[in-house]
């Protein structure tokens, strides 16, 4: 256990001269830089109209199963231009995945919570998605978006992905999330080891179907190839997988919300190949990196081709999680500008504060990463650290 009362100012010091003045000039500006990016990210544009949840359902059929109610009222708002969609105080259930539209901002009331179905059959059919940076057709996420614009999520509410070592986190195939001899993984043969066979072979896309069978556990929320996006004061707690990820997506605005998950890879936030984004206010208590910047995998990140960049991160708290600031290791397509300020990371189920990893396959660059005012408490292992040599 390593024990640190400081704050952090400026990183790679071992590499840096921050006693020549030319070197402070460049680190000021380059932090200045830091509002040009803020003011650059557009928040969504959500038409006035408003529509009430019950208005397509009663609660009781709303708390049974509140899915085919989202589903009509997001097609109702969608097809008159959008609007907020309002769901009132209560505990729901949800037997199945959410998928947006654009121009809706999604408003929980105060107190709201969903539990999410955890059986892996309500999460097909399959959608586009991206996995562990490869793309392929898998379980839809939990909460899904393709191709849309104007997203807004927003409201005090629980999401719940009712995962647990009974469900979703045995197909890690570690014992100590459930997994037991004999029984199916993502470790199998069919499983990830040939989602990793088709990336390096470029196997074409299309023909890269999982789902059913395959153990390839969803994320909670992804956004895919989308913009202008608003996460605000939400909670998800539970998750099969990686909790936040917006992938090839533009103008993100996370604050104020929580994800709290320990199962296996449960990271916080995992922006991948997007650009724009701010991170504020936010808390993370995870079994895996708090935040985790990425940009595809290998083959398919080389092909790709497109970097995550004009990342800021301030005013977060980290608690648990293999690393609070993480780049890779799926960062084939590049990783640049990025600052992380005035975060508070002390647990001693954290890490890292800040880490960097890759390997001789990726490919890929890490560049204008900054870092200052941190405030590290208790970390287990390293308060910096770049490996080189990860799976």
């Amino acid at each position: 256990m390593i024990n640190y009362k400081i704050f952090i100012s400026i990183i790679f010091i071992a590499f840096t001269s921050i006693s020549c003045s030319n070197q402070t000039i460049q680190n000021n500006s380059e932090w200045d830089k830091v509002d040009k990016i803020i003011a650059g990210i557009k928040l969504p544009v959500i038409p006035s109209a408003q529509f009430n949840l019950t208005e397509f359902g009663s609660l009781k059929e709303l708390t049974t199963d509140i899915k085919p109610y989202l589903d009509k009222a997001i097609e109702k708002c969608s097809s008159l231009g959008g609007g907020k969609i309002i769901i009132p105080k209560g505990e729901y259930f949800s037997k199945g995945p959410i998928h947006l539209k654009s121009n809706i901002n999604l408003h929980f009331e105060d107190g709201v919570v969903i539990k999410f179905s955890n059986d892996p059959k309500d999460y097909l059919p399959v959608v586009f998605t991206r996995w562990e940076g490869v793309e392929c057709y898998n379980y839809s996420p939990l909460i899904y978006a393709y191709e849309q614009e104007n997203i807004a999520i927003t409201g005090n509410a629980t999401l719940d992905g009712l995962a647990d070592n009974e469900n979703w986190w045995p197909w890690k195939g570690k014992t100590e999330y459930g997994f037991k001899k004999g029984m199916p993984s993502q470790l199998d043969e069919y499983a990830r080891p040939r989602l990793l066979k088709f990336d390096e072979e470029q196997v074409d896309v299309s023909k890269r179907v999982f789902g059913e069978g395959f153990y390839l556990r969803p994320n909670f929320l992804q956004l895919y190839k989308c913009k202008n996006i608003l996460l605000s004061d939400i909670k998800l707690i539970n998750s099969p997988m990686w909790v936040i990820h917006p992938v090839l997506c533009e103008n993100i605005t996370i604050k104020n919300v929580k994800t709290v998950s320990h199962g296996p890879n449960s990271d916080g936030c995992n922006p991948e190949s997007s650009r724009n984004v701010l991170i504020e206010n936010c808390y993370f208590d995870n079994g895996d990196d708090c935040i985790a910047i990425k940009s595809g995998r290998n083959f398919d990140g080389r092909r790709i081709a497109v970097p995550s960049e004009n990342i800021i991160i301030r005013n977060c708290v980290m608690k648990d999680g293999h690393g609070g600031v993480v780049i890779g290791s799926e960062v084939s397509g590049g990783c640049r500008n990025v600052y992380a300020e005035n975060c508070k990371m002390d647990s001693p189920n954290l890490d890292r504060m800040l880490r960097i990893k890759s390997n001789s396959l990726r490919g890929g660059f890490v560049e204008n990463i900054f870092v200052r005012d941190i405030e590290v408490g208790t970390v287990s292992n390293a308060i910096f650290l770049i490996e080189l040599l990860y799976e």
